[in-house]
């Protein structure tokens, strides 16, 4: 298999669009990468030359981007790139596309609130019961040992390299 797997870091640059298909869906948006250098001579660091590529979501990837990002945001976009050819009226026409696998926001440029949809109940038990028994390898709050963490004393509780010091997190 010879797909071309990328990521690239950059900005939303029109608002995200939701299509409903026959079997499934797909959110489509366009997003900008500009390169920056330091220009030695200047002095300064000056803007190079910018990516433009359009970007598809499927199935519940592209759900969670259109109630999750919008025109202007800093994103990372991780998938396969292709290329997407078309005719015009001016003639055979292409342009990049990424076929996402996963999009966040850019948190070095901003913070954001992460929420997970809700999990589907086991069979034969009601979501919605009152006192309903969390698997056995998952917490209340729904995180599952060996995937969202792992339990144990030194966890969160790391020792600093000599010569750094510990600060708390800022909320």
């Amino acid at each position: 298999m010879n797909d071309t797997e990328l990521t690239v870091v950059g900005n939303v640059v029109d608002s995200p669009r939701r299509v409903r298909l026959e079997n499934s869906a797909v959110t489509n948006f366009r997003m900008a990468s500009t390169a920056r250098r330091y220009d030695s001579g200047r002095q300064e660091f000056v803007d190079a030359g910018t990516l433009w590529v359009d970007v598809e979501a499927w199935g519940e990837l592209g759900g969670n981007v259109a109630r999750s990002i919008s025109k202007g945001d800093p994103v990372i976009v991780r998938g396969t790139l292709t290329t997407r050819s078309w005719e015009s009226e001016n003639g055979r026409r292409s342009a990049p596309q990424i076929k996402a696998n996963a999009v966040g926001p850019n948190l070095a440029r901003g913070w954001t609130d992460f929420h997970r949809p809700a999990r589907s109940a086991p069979a034969g038990q009601d979501p919605g019961a009152v006192g309903a028994e969390p698997a056995e390898d998952e917490d209340p709050q729904g995180l599952v040992a060996g995937r969202d963490y792992e339990a144990g004393d030194e966890t969160l509780n790391e020792e600093t390299p000599t010569g750094l010091a510990m600060e708390p997190a800022h909320v």
